[in-house]
């Protein structure tokens, strides 16, 4: 015969409780095993600031050193016809570029994501504005990784660009 008295001390909400709060501690628990897997996120990054503003127009932003790879992310304001330019160096050597399409007289957001896929990753990165032609160069930025800074404005457009014509 099987008894039915229940243990002094447990009811059985008191033991359901205790197996949700393991249930609990047991998810928490891996949810923090989980999280200190995940790779570091951009703020374990360097960055270097930069802001180029041609009359009402704009774009202003931070550059993102990753291991072998650049994040150039801003906010950009056209007023008229205008566009955003960005490339990567590793040294003297040119590894990529991007550019948004042509903004007229909108604002948002403007990323421009770069690829350095060489040991070290980018050492340079350079900004720049156009007007509606590509190579109206209006103002730029030089961005360093070593020194997480950026330098300029400049007038006009990088000496060096991928819209140049090759000798």
């Amino acid at each position: 015969m099987v008894s039915m008295v229940k243990p002094k001390g447990r009811t059985p909400t008191k033991s359901r409780t205790r197996k949700i709060g393991a249930a609990v501690a047991a998810v928490v628990s891996v949810a923090g095993m989980v999280s200190a897997a995940t790779p570091a996120t951009a703020a374990g990054y360097p960055t270097s600031t930069f802001s180029i503003e041609v009359g009402a127009s704009y774009y202003k932003g931070t550059v993102t050193w990753y291991n072998r790879a650049v994040g150039v992310d801003g906010a950009f304001k056209a007023v008229g016809e205008r566009r955003v330019y960005a490339q990567a160096w590793a040294a003297s050597t040119w590894l990529d570029w991007n550019s948004s399409s042509t903004w007229v007289d909108r604002s948002g957001p403007a990323s421009l994501p770069l690829v350095a896929d060489v040991a070290g990753g980018a050492t340079r990165v350079q900004v720049w504005m156009t007007s509606g032609d590509p190579y109206d160069g209006l103002e730029y930025f030089t961005c360093y990784r070593g020194e997480s800074v950026c330098s300029g404005p400049y007038v006009g457009k990088p000496p060096v660009t991928p819209l140049d014509p090759v000798d």
